[in-house]
């Protein structure tokens, strides 16, 4: 499971990295050389290097919007990090912090946060002053209800929660207006209500929960186009299905579904339905195959 978190660490760094143009913004890993520089230093890694903090001289780095830190020892967020006002892109995943002080608010031109694989067991509110972001990663930390300050934050993008122990989520999703990319697999949920989901919504993955229903809002979400619900306990799909007008995979693995509704077929851009693991007759599966016959059903 740790190998599987690395592994979207890498994969989330990498993407922040593709936004950066190396020859323009040069990555420093050493603080001597960034300090030397006869140029603004915009870009520094300090990956794998041992730190139990950081170095007090990065506050001379006035310019730097993006930091990598991580990979280290940190027990804590240094307050040398608040001073760095111009920072965009921040990663601090793997390491050992319990908390975000509440100065997290002074970095006010963030825009992507990352803390995957750490030892959060909330989210600071002061977060939600942070109003242009656009990307928070907080995978793989000791989360148990679903951070209510980011429903404040109506830039947010992008939410990766995967791998907590969240068993409750606040009915006031919906307000992430922009949200586009919902990960919550890997959780402790059981009972969604009847959550209502941001219209902009693109992506969601549920996958490895508890989840016995799927909330009937969900298929209000005309704009989703992924859904991932595999691994869960959901015994019925709602005939309100037919909603997800523009929905082309959708993954249903490992359930205890012994039917679909015949509304599915309303779905005209889905290319990819995904029904093994189910307690379905073979028949059924049969007829779904005419009923979608753009699609690929695996069984």
């Amino acid at each position: 499971m740790k190998k599987l978190f690395l592994l979207i660490s890498m994969v989330s760094l990498s993407q922040v990295n593709a936004q950066i143009d190396p020859v323009k913004y040069p990555t420093f890993t050493n603080i001597e050389d960034a300090l030397n520089s006869k140029k603004a230093v915009y870009s520094m890694s300090f990956r794998e290097k041992g730190l139990f903090n950081l170095p007090p001289q990065i506050v001379k780095l006035d310019s730097l919007f993006f930091l990598n830190i991580m990979a280290n020892k940190l027990e804590k967020m240094d307050q040398e990090l608040f001073k760095l006002k111009e920072l965009e892109f921040l990663n601090v995943n793997e390491n050992s912090i319990k908390y975000i002080p509440d100065e997290i608010s002074q970095l006010q031109k963030l825009t992507t946060f990352s803390m995957n694989l750490n030892s959060l067991t909330n989210i600071n509110p002061n977060i939600t002053k942070l109003q242009k972001l656009k990307a928070v990663h907080f995978d793989a930390n000791n989360l148990n209800t679903f951070p209510e300050a980011l429903m404040e934050i109506p830039a947010l993008e992008e939410i990766n929660l995967q791998g907590n122990q969240i068993s409750f989520i606040a009915d006031r999703l919906h307000q992430i207006r922009n949200l586009k990319f919902l990960n919550l697999a890997n959780n402790q949920i059981n009972d969604m209500g009847n959550l209502s989901f941001p219209k902009n919504l693109k992506y969601l993955e549920l996958q490895q929960n508890a989840i016995a229903r799927l909330p009937e809002n969900l298929f209000k979400a005309r704009e989703l186009e992924f859904l991932n619900a595999s691994d869960n306990n959901i015994t019925e799909i709602s005939s309100k299905i037919k909603g997800l007008k523009n929905i082309v995979s959708m993954n249903l693995a490992n359930n205890n579904l012994k039917d679909i509704p015949v509304e599915i077929s309303q779905l005209k851009n889905l290319k990819t339905l995904i029904l093994t693991g189910n307690p379905i007759e073979k028949s059924k599966i049969e007829k779904l195959k005419t009923l979608l016959p753009e699609a690929q059903v695996y069984f």
